[in-house]
C-alpha cells in the first residue's frame, strides 16, 4: 500500500494491484492554498459534506464514491464507515461527521475525516483494529492536538499522519503540526509525500510520520 498525501485531508491510496482512492478532495481557493486535484481514482471516500473535504467532481476516472452506511467492498478493498460528529455539541454547530476505514495489502488505514470531539469507548470499539491512523491536529474546526493524542493513544495504530493543520498551503485558523509533535518519540518529518506500507514490515512501536504535501 502506498499513501501519498495530496495537501488538507486528502491522501491517495494506491494498493499493490494497482486499485486508487482518494480521501476527501477538496475545492481549493481562500485560505486554501494547496494545488488542485487533478489525479484519477477508482474510490474516492467522503468524510462529510464542506468543500474542502467533498470535492468528488474534481477526481478523473468517474470513481466510485464512499461516505459511510452499510459496509462495502469496492474492487477488493473493504470499507467501513462510523457515524461521528464534527464538534462536540452532536453536530449541532458543524454537523456529521464519518470515520472511514479500509482494509487492503493485509492492512487497516483509517481516515478520522474532521472528528470534532473525543472517541466514546463504544466509538473506539467500532473503529476496532487500526494499523494506519490520518488524524486531524489542527484544532478550531476539528480535534486539537490534546484530543488527538488522546485518540490515537486508544486506537493504537502502527503508524500515525497528521493531516488538517495549518502550514503555508493552509491559512485556517488553526495550529501547525507542532502541538502535536511535542513530548512524543518515535516522530519523522518527511522530506516526501509518499509513503510504501507492507503488512509484514509495520513498525512495532508507534510510528508518527509527517508527510511533505503534493499539491
Amino acid at each position: 500500500m502506498k499513501v501519498k498525501w495530496l495537501g488538507h485531508a486528502s491522501f491517495l491510496i494506491t494498493s499493490d494491484k494497482g486499485t486508487r482512492i482518494i480521501t476527501d478532495p477538496y475545492k481549493t481557493g481562500g485560505p486554501l492554498k494547496y494545488g488542485e486535484i487533478k489525479e484519477s481514482a477508482d474510490i474516492v471516500t467522503v468524510s462529510h459534506e464542506h468543500s474542502d473535504h467533498n470535492n468528488a467532481g474534481s477526481v478523473g476516472g468517474q470513481p466510485q464514491v464512499f461516505k459511510g452506511g452499510a459496509p462495502l467492498e469496492i474492487k477488493g478493498v473493504k470499507f467501513t464507515g462510523i457515524a461521528t460528529y464534527h464538534d462536540e455539541n452532536k453536530g449541532k454547530d458543524r454537523g456529521a461527521n464519518t470515520i472511514i476505514c479500509m482494509e487492503m495489502d493485509g492492512i487497516r488505514l483509517c481516515h478520522l475525516g474532521d472528528l470534532g470531539h473525543p472517541l466514546s469507548p463504544q466509538e473506539i470499539a467500532q473503529v476496532g483494529k487500526v494499523d494506519v491512523l490520518l488524524v486531524p491536529v489542527g484544532g478550531f474546526f476539528t480535534i486539537n492536538a490534546a484530543v488527538a493524542s488522546d485518540v490515537s493513544a486508544k486506537l493504537k495504530p502502527r503508524v500515525i499522519i497528521p493531516m488538517h493543520f495549518k502550514n503555508d498551503r493552509c491559512a485556517y485558523p488553526i495550529v501547525g503540526v507542532e502541538d502535536f509533535l511535542k513530548n512524543k518519540e518515535n516522530t519523522t518529518t518527511m522530506n516526501t509525500s509518499e509513503v510504501e506500507f507492507k503488512a509484514d514490515k509495520l513498525p512495532t512501536a508507534i510510528q508518527i510520520m509527517v508527510l511533505k504535501p503534493a499539491l
